[in-house]
């Protein structure tokens, strides 16, 4: 039987299940991604994420079920993606479909991602969407790799992924 993996906007009601997603010690062990206070993680997502214009997010769903989110931001001039899976979807293709989908809609390029180096699937699955390595970053004692779409797959910047100021 084949899973129905589909995109939708986020809703508050998700915050719940992504922070726990957060808080998983696997996931947090294989992202090197420390898990937030409650209050520090809803601040975040209600303002940084959710209250940003220039931030796109998609809450990935699995025959329904919340699976986990993918987003895009704005960093020091770069557009970033990120992505977050609930530990019950991992190995199982749904992650590369539920990307394949994100990219269709968040047209900017480049788009980088700096996963854990360590997290050998998601860098994979960053590389089999096209992503290709463009160094090193580091985040403490955490060495991540940091990958690079580029293309002519879209606009350099989207209406959606302008950045404040620009055209």
């Amino acid at each position: 039987m084949d899973e129905r993996v589909c995109l939708r906007d986020v809703a508050p009601a998700d915050l719940e299940e992504f922070f726990r997603q957060e808080h998983d010690p696997e996931a947090a062990r294989r992202s090197k991604f420390p898990p937030r206070e409650r209050e520090a993680f809803m601040t975040h997502w209600t303002t940084k994420v959710l209250g940003d214009p220039t931030v796109f997010v998609q809450a990935i769903t699995v025959d329904g079920e919340l699976a986990g989110n993918l987003v895009a931001w704005w960093d020091e001039g770069r557009r970033f993606l990120g992505y977050w899976l609930g530990r019950r979807y991992w190995a199982r293709g749904i992650g590369t479909r539920a990307l394949a989908q994100f990219l269709e809609l968040e047209r900017a390029r480049p788009l980088h991602a700096d996963p854990f180096a360590g997290n050998t699937g998601s860098v994979r699955l960053l590389e089999k969407h096209g992503f290709r390595h463009a160094g090193t970053v580091w985040y403490g004692e955490n060495e991540h790799s940091l990958l690079i779409l580029d293309g002519d797959s879209g606009p350099d910047v989207s209406d959606r992924g302008a950045q404040p100021g620009s055209s």
